[in-house]
């Protein structure tokens, strides 16, 4: 199991506000340690646990919340994978929006959240391709912390608003790349 102390890489944001830090190395064995925990109490009901958002994007600033994939085989069966979830002091909040993506939060400030996706959806690969294309073209990494950083000055009290003014670039982004590589299981990226 991977451990860090908490003081070593800063975590949690308030409800509603907008507040980016300097990527953090941190944020990687942060992720590590969780994805060992969720792997843990679900083994084989998932197919693969991805570190994945901006804290995932080694150079990007970020929300200090780390954002988990996970590929499940189809959203009927994961229903499973709900209660042990819940368990680990994770709250479901059903689809949240997305439809056959179960979703979950955990901590107040919010330090997690957890997105599971049929890993042949649309929202698993472009969550992969997303991440997958900013490390590997620092100049689209660049635009898009520039952009993030502006948002987050220009609303630091509206998420929405923050999120709202992301989505051209996302989706521009998503539209002019490729599909991902197949997924490998149980990585730690």
């Amino acid at each position: 199991m991977t451990t860090v102390p908490a003081d070593d890489a800063p975590l949690g944001l308030e409800k509603g506000t907008v507040r980016l830090l300097p990527w953090q190395p941190a944020w990687a064995l942060l992720f590590a340690a969780e994805r060992d925990r969720l792997h843990a109490v679900l083994g084989g009901n998932v197919l693969d646990i991805q570190h994945v958002g901006s804290t995932s994007i080694p150079g990007m600033p970020a929300k200090p919340i780390i954002d988990i994939g996970i590929a499940v085989a189809s959203f009927e069966a994961a229903v499973v994978c709900i209660e042990p979830i819940v368990a680990l002091g994770y709250e479901y909040r059903g689809e949240n929006g997305i439809p056959r993506r179960h979703y979950f939060v955990r901590g107040e400030p919010r330090l997690f959240h957890l997105h599971m996706n049929e890993i042949h959806g649309r929202d698993w690969q472009e969550q992969l391709r997303f991440r997958d294309a900013l490390i590997a073209d620092p100049r689209l990494a660049a635009e898009y912390a520039a952009l993030k950083l502006d948002l987050a000055r220009r609303f630091p009290r509206d998420r929405d608003a923050y999120l709202d003014g992301k989505a051209p670039f996302i989706r521009r982004l998503l539209d002019s790349s490729g599909p991902p590589p197949p997924a490998a299981p149980l990585s730690a990226r």
